[in-house]
């Protein structure tokens, strides 16, 4: 879409992966994560901290190839104590933002999905995966997490929504099950984007068009934001669904993205 540009996600990333440790410290590293069944807020933190390292070094060492990821398990039983964690990822995710920041516009680096550069690519994908997680801290505390209107800026979110239906959902790992072609519009009210998805048996078609389909998701771009990646239900987050909206189920179970 090209509405928010790379020192904005950089300054986004900044953010909320400050807010994300904060938030942590403050829910206890023993919380519970609703939005990641089974992890506590240590496993979210570990995570977080090691795919902040594994970015970073695609930008520093301008990896040709993408660098190899151990099992999650390895990730959630390796680090450093848990006295010592939140400190070690403040000072992985600075370290980042600081990477990110430096970098030559034109480094050339591997990526995983289409973008128009590989620094644009690299700022936007953490930036996203830092927000939904930063909100997964939020929701581990007594108190739970703010809105998704109130947890969300429209033109971010907005930005978000794209980079799930364009990229993630277009590739081949993420296919929904049997069902005979199905069709999906979703429309965020109060930003730009308008996107279409065509599921078929074994694929998914993407596109930024607004036709008819047979079901319908409108709403607040940050509330489109917080149901697509399955952090909030339809209506906490402010949407109209219209049509058959079992389709949106076929979406929930087959787009569901690891990193």
């Amino acid at each position: 879409m090209g509405a928010v540009e790379i020192p904005a996600h950089i300054d986004a990333l900044d953010r909320d992966g400050a807010i994300l440790a904060d938030a942590a410290q403050s829910a206890g590293l023993q919380a519970g994560v609703p939005g990641c069944p089974g992890w506590q807020a240590r496993d979210l933190v570990r995570h977080q901290a090691y795919v902040h390292a594994w970015a970073a070094r695609h930008v520093r060492e301008r990896s040709p190839e993408l660098i190899e990821e151990p099992a999650e398990s390895d990730i959630l039983g390796g680090g450093p104590a848990d006295a010592d964690l939140i400190a070690a990822y403040r000072e992985g995710h600075a370290a980042l933002v600081t990477i990110l920041r430096d970098a030559d516009p034109d480094v050339e680096c591997a990526t995983f999905m289409p973008a128009p550069s590989p620094l644009a690519f690299w700022a936007r994908r953490q930036a996203h995966e830092t927000a939904v997680h930063r909100y997964d801290a939020q929701s581990a505390r007594p108190a739970g997490p703010p809105a998704p209107d109130v947890a969300f800026d429209p033109a971010f979110a907005a930005d978000g929504v794209d980079e799930l239906i364009m990229c993630f959902a277009a590739r081949r790992r993420y296919r929904p099950g049997s069902g005979g072609e199905r069709s999906l519009t979703v429309r965020a009210r109060d930003a730009e984007g308008r996107w279409h998805v065509r599921l078929v048996d074994g694929g998914t078609e993407v596109s930024r068009d607004d036709p008819a389909a047979d079901c319908t998701l409108e709403g607040p771009a940050a509330g489109l934001y917080a149901f697509l990646w399955n952090r909030s239900d339809a209506a906490r987050a402010g949407l109209a669904i219209a049509g058959r909206p079992e389709i949106l189920a076929a979406w929930n179970t087959s787009v569901r993205v690891r990193w």
